[in-house]
């Protein structure tokens, strides 16, 4: 299992490695001119121009401008913003914004984990019955429906039946973050409930279950013992995993209900060519995501230990 696990890391740093040089070649491939500020384009001469950008390093070889962009990643120096909040270290852009979006998305994983897994197990108790096909009619509703309806009844019922706020507020985080939760809780909530459901149904049909019936085990004693732990293993992998596809989609929530996280700095940072701002926005995305499939494989391997890695020629 250690060699395994050294060699996934080793996978992740790669795959990172790749996303970061992607994402630098194509930032480097925008017109030098979105290094400049609208009032500094119209004052600066050509000349003023281009001695700023061999300042910057801007006009260096590629490979070069590349190499130093490495080095700056690994002492975590991500350059400063220019036109998000200019002047200002990307970090520090960052990390308040950060906090509100992974508060959000850890909350929301939380309550789509225990709702879900509740779901999946009630309708397996009660499979091809009344609530299974309420269950399996939410999923399909949640899976079909585009997200931007799904978001727009939560916020109509919500704000004028329940009286929610619509908007977030950051002198009212509690009140004003529960929309935007319940959205990012919906589709996650779909997908535990149809994935417990079908591991537990599985579970249920295979052979040893028919047999430990046969010897007389209660039904409660099969089903916490053995269906549901069998079960939680595969769908424990997703766990990590899932948490950048809450804060994937905390993209379109935060800035339907105005939440000043993540997701509306990456689209303002885009469409203003903040540059750096960008790329360390595409950086972390990438960590957690390499993270969280990483974490996924290895939650799996420490639940079960009937999972055995081999070497070559052999699979896991």
């Amino acid at each position: 299992m250690f060699k395994y696990t050294i060699k996934r890391l080793l996978q992740s740093i790669v795959t990172v490695l790749i996303v970061v040089t992607i994402v630098f070649l194509l930032m480097r491939m925008l017109p030098t001119d979105y290094f400049f500020t609208e009032d500094q384009q119209i004052k600066l001469t050509r000349e003023q121009k281009d001695e700023q950008l061999q300042a910057a390093g801007l006009l260096d070889p590629i490979p070069e401008q590349l190499a130093r962009y490495y080095g700056q990643v690994l002492r975590f120096d991500f350059g400063e913003s220019r036109r998000i909040q200019n002047g200002v270290p990307v970090v520090d852009v960052i990390g308040e914004k950060f906090t509100i979006s992974m508060r959000l998305g850890c909350i929301s994983l939380v309550i789509s984990l225990f709702v879900g897994v509740i779901i999946g197990i009630i309708q397996t108790l009660n499979k091809d019955r009344f609530f299974d096909h309420v269950g399996t009619a939410y999923t399909v509703f949640v899976n079909a429906v585009p997200s931007l309806v799904s978001y727009s009844l939560v916020l109509a019922f919500g704000s004028k039946v329940l009286g929610y706020p619509s908007i977030y507020s950051t002198r009212n985080p509690g009140e004003t973050s529960v929309l935007p939760i319940v959205c990012l809780s919906l589709a996650s909530i779909a997908s535990y409930a149809l994935w417990t459901r079908r591991y537990m149904v599985d579970e249920l049909n295979k052979d040893y279950i028919k047999l430990a019936r046969v010897k007389g085990v209660s039904s409660a004693n099969i089903m916490v013992k053995h269906v549901f732990k069998n079960a939680f293993v595969p769908l424990a992998q997703y766990i990590p995993a899932s948490f950048l596809y809450t804060i994937g989609g905390s993209l379109l929530v935060e800035r339907f209900f105005s939440v000043p996280g993540m997701g509306p700095l990456l689209t303002d940072a885009i469409v203003r060519y903040d540059v750096n701002v960008v790329q360390t926005l595409v950086i972390l995305y990438a960590v957690l995501g390499t993270l969280g499939v990483f974490l996924g494989d290895v939650l799996m391997m420490l639940l079960d230990p009937r999972i055995k890695l081999v070497g070559k020629g052999g699979t896991r």
